[in-house]
């Protein structure tokens, strides 16, 4: 009898599903490689950790950069970005977004964002995986890498810088063997990562297959590289993994700790009505003068509640002209530092009245009026309680000018 894995890898693979189990120190092991197309029509997976790698063809993938140090910001940003490229994930439909760190440098941090598409009737197994990731993930590869293979009959490619994914993409073309017009897909795609600021020439290109027939000669001379022609790697956990989360499994999940919880609540619900039947026989004869006394106390405080309420009501009305935070100066200064320095953002009016703040200004180039916005709306400052609206710039003669409102709020719109 077999000893049970630890963890299970369900793999895209060249025209179905591979499980993959793992076996300590000799890695992850090919079990079976099947021709469905269809994880839910898998059968006979192993127990262990399951882990589901989505496939190429189901994700978008988004390389950019931004002009940011900070990991807690890379979600926002480049949600940001996705809406400014129409894609829009839909938020009942789980956790399909994530963005991983290809590379940092000083006030820049070269990022790839991914975003899933929901899966479909079928598309997931029968049993719920316990963690998700992408199948470019899992492929090591060394150096600036350029690899190519094939996922359920259509080719992908994948580009790496110093064997960390850059971008992936799965190609239209279903032939046997490479040809001209993934050559040229593969093209436009570096080409277009160029021009986002990510230009990667890789050094080597790599075809993973296992058909040592097949002829490079179109790759090679659409690359001007001799292309490497080998199996597919063995797959390696990333660590982390992604933070991908379809809806239908997270509901499973929720629904199961559901459970649990009202177990758990019955039974300490029990155990409180008993102590509460006990408190009750006990105390029972002091209710009655415990709650007259309590009654006459409340008639001796009142006339002292009402005037704290009216002092209470006084006091917020005189709120606008004694709180700080009002202040139209302070609210100026905090402004003025949130220009990003050395920038040559300029303010040219700041109208500060006791209900909105209107902002005009100007800036030589883009990323210095983005980061003023996102300082403007960072999360726990002493700006962020005001309900800023900050439209894209506009250009003009001497650069780009924009204009920001925002919403003072005031004791009835205050959290």
């Amino acid at each position: 009898m077999s000893k049970t894995t630890d963890n299970v890898l369900l793999v895209p693979g060249e025209s179905g599903w591979e499980i993959w189990t793992d076996r300590g120190e000799e890695g992850f092991v090919l079990r079976s490689a099947t021709g469905l197309g269809r994880a839910g029509d898998l059968t006979g997976i192993p127990a262990g950790n399951l882990t589901m790698l989505f496939p190429v063809k189901s994700l978008t993938a988004v390389p950019m950069r931004v002009t940011s140090e900070d990991d807690a910001l890379f979600s926002d940003l480049a949600a940001l970005h996705a809406e400014r490229l129409g894609l829009r994930p839909d938020p009942m439909a789980g956790q399909l977004t994530d963005v991983f760190v290809i590379a940092r440098e000083a006030e820049n941090t070269a990022l790839l964002a991914v975003f899933l598409r929901p899966p479909g009737d079928g598309d997931l197994p029968p049993r719920g995986p316990k963690s998700f990731d992408i199948s470019a993930r899992v492929f090591p590869a060394s150096g600036d890498t350029l690899a190519i293979w094939k996922e359920f009959g259509r080719w992908v490619f994948a580009v790496f810088y110093q064997g960390i994914l850059v971008y992936c993409q799965a190609t239209a073309v279903e032939a046997e063997y490479p040809d001209e017009s993934m050559a040229r897909e593969i093209r436009l795609s570096l080409m277009q990562l160029a021009m986002q600021g990510l230009e990667v020439d890789p050094s080597r290109v790599v075809l993973w297959t296992n058909d040592e027939t097949t002829d490079p000669s179109i790759l090679a001379n659409a690359f001007k590289k001799p292309v490497e022609i080998l199996p597919r790697p063995v797959p390696v956990l990333p660590s982390p993994l992604s933070k991908l989360l379809p809806a239908d499994v997270r509901a499973a999940r929720r629904a199961a700790l559901q459970r649990r919880n009202l177990i758990l609540g019955v039974a300490a619900a029990v155990i409180v009505y008993l102590g509460l039947i006990g408190w009750l026989c006990y105390g029972l004869w002091r209710t009655t003068a415990q709650t007259k006394d309590l009654l006459i106390q409340a008639r001796k405080v009142n006339p002292a509640g009402n005037d704290y309420a009216l002092y209470k009501a006084k006091w917020e009305e005189l709120s606008p002209v004694i709180d700080l935070t009002n202040s139209p100066v302070d609210i100026l200064n905090r402004i003025y530092l949130r220009i990003p320095p050395n920038s040559n953002l300029r303010l040219q009016v700041a109208d500060i009245s006791a209900t909105e703040i209107s902002l005009k200004g100007e800036a030589p180039t883009l990323p210095p009026v983005n980061t003023f916005s996102l300082k403007l709306q960072e999360k726990n400052t002493d700006l962020s309680y005001f309900t800023w609206k900050t439209p894209e710039p506009t250009p003009f003669t001497r650069g780009l000018e924009f204009t920001y409102t925002a919403t003072i709020p005031t004791k009835d719109s205050k959290p």
